[in-house]
């Protein structure tokens, strides 16, 4: 096994944290922001999983998860903006 993919596995396994801690966030601390960091990185996820593992799926399809993660991260950071 190659450095870079120990890099990837440490980086999925890292976005996977990520996303129960978000998961955590939003549950037991009632934060709506912690549902859209958990989707972004539940997104990130899938999106690394399919082009480390070269799945069939369509470039656009691949492209539009990735977008959605990022949108679910702007506003994730715009609601943790505005909380008091």
């Amino acid at each position: 096994m190659q450095v870079s993919d120990i890099l990837e596995l440490v980086a999925i396994l890292s976005e996977l944290a990520v996303a129960v801690v978000a998961i955590f966030i939003a549950t037991r601390k009632n934060r709506t922001y912690g549902w859209f960091i958990a989707l972004t990185f539940t997104l990130f996820v899938i999106f690394d999983l399919v082009r480390i593992f070269t799945l069939d799926m369509s470039a656009d399809l691949h492209a539009l998860i990735f977008l959605v993660a990022c949108l679910s991260m702007v506003y994730a950071v715009w609601l943790i903006e505005r909380a008091p």
